[in-house]
């Protein structure tokens, strides 16, 4: 189907609605976004002599929500010029314009009449062949249809967005009997490819998939937490980070969501699935029922599970509910054999495995948890779903776990998952069984570079859709290893194009890394076309590893650290110089060392969720991975004469001085860690690689020359040293800064400026290069700087080793 979207119509401006708009604009839709007319004035407009009549007055509702969503934080938009996309309206005066609109989305309150009612009107104006499509979580999507015309309902479908839109990757497709196959197909690939949306095509059924099986383990967290003496602190505890799930965890996820919101979504399910057998699961344990008689909902009404609050120091402290007495207590920590015993491993597989050989009460909670949840998603098939993939892509991108149940289940084995299921007397599905009888063991393995999922209809194994063009590095790992060391791996991905990966400690670059990187490029360069930097951690890379350097500057070991300094400079430098194009692939936090790796390759391929940033001074000094360096040479790109370029240089100074990180992609090319028409952005993550790679091979095919040297950039010298000096003293005598952060800046401004010299002068880079690692060198020195460091290490802010 060739269709394009080029202007989308929202209606309603809530929570969900104004969010959606900012997202469509963030990948360069116009949008239209409307709301109702208010029925009476507020007081100020009556002061101002407004009527209901005037526009402001009657496009107050929708302005006022754009505006809450765009001042919040985290931000909906990935760079505030791009809401000058998004129009407002309402529906009494706008509504004809959507027939200009390529795709409506309804977003209005959850009642199906008021739905049905918009729909009425819609139509009038809708223009033949215009996608249509309700944000519903509930309201079943054939409902929604009744008395329109057939072109409304061939092209009619639900389309499900989690909150936050832009942060949160689900998008759950409902289509209805009459909706087209070729619109279905569309939206699939329009929401992972454009919208950056792991798309997930859904029955409709109460709840779709994700809600169903994400408030399945949520209440089933609620009852198992008494049936084991369980508290919330310990619940939140085993069902974070620990088990690859958001920090949140269970009890801290309801009290964002609101109780509330849980509760309706559950007395849903309870209704409505009547022959599920785990319905008793939907019933409310008494807590439950009195926190909500309470009002105790959560962070929209100040306490739920927790509630902040201060001792009687003043000092601010968190409490967290008793459920057993329903008052409020110090967070305790939390203990358990099992968590120290998995706490090492950082490797999510193994760890779950660890985690269910605990004989405590934690390893009993794992058992229990995972028992109950492998029988009852198995039997949601074919009630949900006739794919399990689904399943598991559902739950990971709309609840955040990182591993999906079937996955899971994967990792320990088909028999311990039956075990674990039988330990609970509970029952697995009939095709689980089946499946077993015929000798097949897993429900997901790899072939040929590709991720394959166990089809039930036919009994085999087949690409997961929408992947077949994918270039997945976990897929190719195994079969495709070209050499590796305990930090990092090089992948063949095809086509004469490597990819290095690291896998360290969020990512951290140290000595291993570097390695790697050269060992790479010395493939690269002697036998492939060009390498990609990527990898499939949660982060790209938080940076260096900076509990090395503070052991070697608290020991005074300054040649050494001078060694490694060069030797970090040196791995950059041969980034930018290798004789094959490098593409570097950030996602999520990247910084410090990670950011100053994206500065030097030919092109950086960036997910739209990239959060780039040199952040040094913030631990007591400068960039010294070339960053610093790169800072002064692209300001010499961009000299100018007068106040412009005294102006650049004061930009590019505050950027690493105020260890500016990006928010997007987007924001990166603002704060110039990113270069316009060079550099670009991929919204979606899926696609990265495969567009990493493809750019690795354009530039490879059309005859690529590694780049000269840098020999002439011109420096400000004194010119710009006086401005960095003047700036950093009264900072000083305003007390916005310590004597200890002026050292930092002035080391700062000498390197970005060239040093002391009289006049613009052209140096190169290996005379930038020098003096960053002297004057990072130097600043390792300071007692100040040890301080900090000391303090970051023993707090765990820093990696120690």
């Amino acid at each position: 189907m060739n269709k394009h979207i080029r202007k989308v119509a929202v209606l309603g401006s809530g929570v969900m609605g104004s969010r959606i708009a900012c997202h469509f604009a963030n990948i360069g839709c116009e949008v239209l976004l409307l709301d109702i007319v208010p029925r009476e004035l507020t007081p100020d407009e009556t002061k101002k002599g407004l009527t209901l009549e005037s526009r402001i007055v009657r496009n107050r509702i929708v302005d006022s929500a754009l505006q809450f969503a765009l001042k919040s934080n985290p931000s909906p938009i990935y760079r505030k010029s791009f809401s000058s996309l998004i129009e407002t309206g309402n529906f009494d005066d706008d509504l004809s314009k959507i027939s200009t609109c390529d795709w409506i989305i309804e977003v209005v309150i959850e009642r199906l009449d008021i739905k049905q009612q918009l729909f009425e009107k819609v139509e009038k104006f809708r223009t033949s062949g215009t996608l249509i499509s309700s944000n519903t979580s509930g309201i079943p999507i054939h409902l929604m249809t009744e008395g329109r015309s057939e072109d409304f309902k061939a092209h009619f479908c639900g389309t499900h967005f989690f909150n936050p839109p832009r942060y949160l990757q689900l998008l759950e497709i409902i289509p209805t009997p009459h909706t087209k196959s070729e619109i279905i197909d569309f939206l699939m690939d329009y929401g992972m490819r454009f919208l950056g949306k792991k798309t997930v095509l859904c029955k409709d059924t109460p709840a779709f998939i994700a809600n169903r099986v994400g408030v399945y383990s949520i209440m089933a967290l609620f009852h198992a937490v008494k049936e084991l003496g369980l508290t919330v602190d310990e619940i939140d505890k085993l069902s974070g980070p620990v088990l690859g799930r958001p920090k949140s965890a269970t009890f801290r996820t309801c009290d964002v969501v609101g109780l509330d919101t849980l509760v309706h979504v559950a007395n849903g399910l309870k209704a409505n699935c009547p022959n599920d057998e785990e319905k008793q699961l939907f019933e409310l344990p008494d807590y439950i029922s009195k926190m909500v008689e309470n009002g105790w909902l959560g962070s929209k009404s100040g306490q739920g599970f927790y509630k902040k609050s201060k001792d009687e120091n003043g000092k601010k402290q968190i409490l967290s509910l008793d459920l057993n007495t329903l008052e409020y207590k110090v967070s305790e920590k939390v203990k358990f054999p099992t968590l120290e015993m998995a706490k090492p491993i950082e490797d999510l597989k193994q760890r779950t495995k660890m985690l269910l050989m605990g004989m405590d009460k934690a390893g009993q909670f794992y058992r229990q948890i995972f028992g109950g949840l492998f029988a009852y998603v198995s039997n949601r098939i074919p009630e949900i779903s006739d794919d399990f993939y689904k399943i598991d892509d559902a739950i990971k991108a709309g609840f955040g776990w990182e591993l999906g149940p079937f996955e899971t289940w994967d990792l320990l084995g088909m028999d311990q998952g039956l075990k674990l299921i039988k330990d609970q007397n509970k029952n697995v599905a009939a095709w689980v069984e089946e499946m077993k009888s015929t000798g097949l063991t897993s429900f997901y393995k790899t072939e040929k570079g590709k991720r394959l999922y166990y089809d039930i209809s036919s009994k085999s194994y087949k690409i997961i859709p929408g992947t077949e063009h994918l270039v997945q590095l976990d897929s190719l790992r195994d079969e495709n290893k070209v050499w590796g060391n305990s930090d990092t791996t090089i992948v063949h991905l095809g086509d004469g194009i490597l990819n290095l990966e690291f896998h360290t400690k969020m990512n951290s670059i140290g000595g291993g890394v570097i390695e790697g990187m050269n060992k790479a490029m010395d493939l690269a360069e002697n036998e492939y076309k060009g390498l990609v930097i990527s990898n499939t951690g949660q982060n790209f890379s938080a940076g260096a590893n900076v509990g090395m350097i503070f052991m070697m500057a608290a020991e005074q070991d300054f040649d050494e650290l001078n060694f490694a300094v060069k030797a970090f400079q040196d791995a950059m430098m041969r980034v930018r110089y290798c004789n094959v194009p490098v593409i570097v692939a950030p996602h999520n936090l990247t910084l410090g060392g990670s950011c100053e790796m994206c500065m030097h390759a030919d092109k950086v391929v960036a997910h739209a969720e990239s959060y780039i940033g040199l952040v040094e001074f913030g631990i007591g000094v400068i960039p010294a991975g070339a960053g610093t360096k790169e800072f002064a040479k692209r300001l010499s790109d961009e000299l100018k004469s007068g106040d412009i370029k005294m102006n650049r240089l004061r930009e590019r100074f505050l950027t690493i001085g105020q260890a500016k990180v990006s928010t997007s992609a987007f924001e990166a090319f603002d704060l110039g860690y990113l270069r316009e028409g060079i550099d670009e952005v991929i919204v979606s993550r899926d696609f990265q690689l495969t567009r990493a790679k493809a750019a690795c091979l354009e530039l490879a095919n059309k005859g690529y020359v590694a780049p000269k040297r840098g020999k002439n950039i011109t420096v400000v010298g004194q010119e710009g040293l006086g401005i960095v000096y003047v700036g950093a003293n009264s900072m000083l005598s305003g007390n916005y800064m310590s004597e200890h952060d002026k050292v930092i800046s002035e080391k700062l401004g000498y390197v970005l400026c060239g040093g002391d010299l009289s006049e613009n002068t052209v140096v190169s880079e290996q005379y930038l290069l020098d003096l960053e690692r002297k004057a990072f060198v130097e600043l390792c020195g300071e007692r100040k700087t040890l301080e900090r460091l000391e303090s970051l290490v023993k707090n765990g802010k820093i990696l120690r080793n």
